[in-house]
């Protein structure tokens, strides 16, 4: 039993879960692939999203301030997915409100593939919530955002190893800036084509 389905109490092979909005099955209105973008708050998930949908979502600096889903669509390679940004979320195990909202999509609708995004320069403390959504069973690709200030810092990432270690995807990106953004794309449309 995975550490999701000792969470969750979901057993067996159905997409059957229980949320804070009581138990459901996912429903998949328009049939499009799924990405999840996951993290906590203010690590530039919305700009992740702004720049893979083409759409704007106010971005601030407050805890906790997505706190409605946005959904948008994006194109790669020709293929359409919806985009789902969650609200800022820090483990599994949900505290607030946002967290809750952003649980019950991870269950309700089972994205593709959960792009976790992080402060690279934070990374220690943004990891165990990666490992968390790994033992759950979820695809995940994470993205080292804002290496710009890592390396600023002084903070050098060994992403290939990181990647071998994970065993996931690692991307790096500095998205106010749009750098890493095609690499993103590219894992992206590999990792959920797999």
């Amino acid at each position: 039993m995975t550490l999701w389905q000792k969470i969750t109490g979901a057993l067996g092979s159905g997409r059957r879960s229980s949320s804070c909005h009581g138990e459901g099955l996912q429903i998949d209105s328009d049939g499009l692939k799924k990405i999840g973008i996951v993290g906590s708050p203010n690590v530039g998930k919305s700009v992740v999203f702004n720049n893979l949908t083409g759409a704007y979502v106010t971005v601030s600096n407050y805890p906790g301030t997505t706190v409605d889903v946005s959904r948008g669509k994006t194109a790669l390679d020709g293929q359409e997915f919806e985009v789902v940004d969650t609200p800022g979320m820090y483990s599994l195990l949900p505290i607030t409100e946002e967290e809750r909202v952003a649980r019950s999509i991870l269950l309700d609708e089972s994205p593709e593939v959960m792009l976790h995004v992080v402060d690279a320069k934070n990374l220690e403390r943004m990891l165990p919530f990666t490992l968390q959504l790994i033992e759950a069973g979820f695809p995940v690709i994470l993205d080292l955002n804002m290496m710009d200030e890592a390396e600023t810092a002084g903070i050098e990432i060994n992403v290939k190893y990181l990647e071998e270690e994970l065993g996931i995807p690692v991307v790096t990106t500095v998205a106010t800036t749009g750098h890493g953004l095609e690499t993103l794309r590219r894992r992206l449309k590999t990792y959920v084509n797999r």
